[in-house]
């Protein structure tokens, strides 16, 4: 920054000595210099804000009992290295040991209902919720979405409790103000300012249904939960993660925007849970050069199927492989994640039309969604299908003589038509779309020779089988699967 502020003003100063001498010609111009007050609607003090939503947030305590065995930072070691650790004693805990995180929250009604992470309470059984004014009062779990890392909490006790609300019909802009109000490092009731940086952003593979507002604002551990205010005291977001190399705020945090918030909100305080409709395909970004080969024009925007699921809904409307997706009721797609957000968006039940290009030629069909079976991304199947298989997290089939030759698989492979979030497959990189072409240093054609190769593995003592992929770029590799994380 002062690079750049010294360069300017070195690029002002050569621009007056170079128009000195031709001053003369253009006597009747004064040199101006450029000049920028604080906009008319900046506050002269965030304090009258503060101190107006403070009593609404909470800070969080969730107390969870360990479990003997419980999976340590050993879980992110390779296999083959783990045995040495745990001989020295640094394996997984063999006693229970508490379990205890902090975070933050609000209130979003009179009546005790607070908003905050999923994260901050999974799995607890004690919660306490800490006031601004030093009670501490016990809550109940109302209902948690994991999708978008939301809980409801409800505390029983207490008079009526002062509380703010989520703006629901959200209208922000980058460089708009923004305060944070949290708990961060179990400090209490903490208050940063910034500006909102970006919108629309994607953080980690497992966040489908979520676009962030991103942020200046320091955000740091224990803000986890708690809201952010535009000017007006309204919430526009709930803090939920950041991104740093040191574990501290670097200036780059993430709130979930509030109108997704409260929709969550709504279902998870009526029923306990949420709903998202579920359409049943593995889609697939449609990139520059898949458009080139399928004969598309390059600036089209659209999302590849790259798999209907059987028995789905998608698949009793007629939706085949290799169609592709433009429009959601009307309005334009682009991107896979995209596609999950806008169908989950949805009920069950509810009849969605689809745009949809099949060779070339454009046509439209309606779907009835499902009920999604589980929380994961588009691609998940509510069951194991006749002549699939699932082992690692992932579900695997023979593919047919036709798709072989397309891939160029030659006579061995087996596809994988999808893969869990969260599992061993997902965190070695698998996706669907790609084929094992290799498992244990043996070809596998068919699903008995996989699950051969992990039983010989697994009789020779391996904590993991190697197996050669071809991923759907073209691109092969090796992985290994730990053998210990089989369904």
């Amino acid at each position: 920054m002062i690079q750049m502020t010294r360069s300017l003003r070195l690029l002002a100063t050569t621009a007056l000595i170079v128009a000195a001498p031709l001053a003369p010609a253009f006597a009747q111009q004064e040199a101006r210099q450029f000049q920028f007050g604080a906009p008319a609607d900046a506050p002269a003090s965030f304090a009258d804000l503060i101190e107006a939503v403070s009593p609404a947030v909470v800070s969080i305590e969730a107390r969870s009992a360990g479990q003997a065995g419980q999976e340590s930072d050993l879980s992110q070691v390779p296999p083959q290295f783990r045995e040495f650790f745990e001989r020295f004693g640094m394996g997984p805990d063999q006693q229970p040991r508490e379990r205890r995180s902090q975070g933050s929250g609000f209130f979003i009604s009179a009546d005790g209902f607070v908003v905050t992470n999923n994260h901050v309470i999974e799995g607890a059984e004690d919660i306490t919720v800490n006031l601004i004014d030093g009670r501490r009062l016990e809550a109940e779990i109302v209902g948690t979405d994991a999708a978008t890392d939301l809980a409801v909490l409800r505390v029983m006790e207490g008079d009526a409790f002062d509380f703010v609300q989520l703006d629901r019909d959200l209208d922000v802009r980058v460089g708009d103000w923004v305060v944070a109000v949290g708990n961060p490092f179990g400090l209490g009731g903490t208050a940063t300012t910034g500006i909102i940086s970006a919108t629309g952003r994607t953080v980690g593979p497992g966040q489908a249904y979520t676009d962030f507002i991103q942020t200046d604002a320091a955000i740091n551990r224990g803000n986890s939960g708690g809201p952010m205010f535009d000017l007006n005291g309204h919430v526009i977001g709930v803090n939920s993660a950041i991104i740093s190399p040191t574990g501290g705020n670097v200036g780059i945090g993430f709130a979930i925007p509030s109108d997704l918030a409260a929709t969550v909100v709504d279902q998870l305080i009526e029923g306990g849970e949420v709903q998202r409709g579920y359409l049943g395909v593995e889609p697939a970004e449609l990139t520059d050069d898949l458009k080139m080969a399928m004969g598309l024009d390059e600036t089209l925007q659209g999302v590849l199927i790259n798999q209907v699921l059987p028995g789905t809904p998608a698949a009793a409307a007629g939706l085949e492989n290799g169609d592709i997706i433009t429009e959601v009721n009307g309005e334009t797609i682009d991107g896979a994640r995209e596609l999950t957000r806008r169908v989950g968006a949805f009920m069950p039940g509810d009849g969605v039309r689809f745009s949809v290009i099949r060779d070339e030629e454009a046509f439209s069909l309606t779907v009835e969604l499902a009920e999604r079976p589980d929380p994961g991304e588009e691609g998940a199947a509510p069951s194991v299908q006749p002549g699939q298989m699932r082992m690692f997290g992932m579900t695997l089939e023979e593919p047919s003589d036709q798709m072989r030759a397309e891939l160029g698989l030659g006579d061995r492979g087996l596809m994988i038509v999808l893969v869990e979030p969260g599992s061993e497959a997902a965190a070695k990189g698998m996706r669907a779309g790609d084929a094992i072409l290799e498992a244990g240093g043996r070809d596998v054609v068919t699903a008995t020779d996989f699950r051969e190769a992990v039983e010989d593995a697994q009789a020779r003592d391996r904590k993991a089988l190697l197996v050669f992929v071809a991923s759907r770029g073209g691109q092969r590799r090796y992985a290994a699967l730990e053998i210990e994380t089989e369904e």
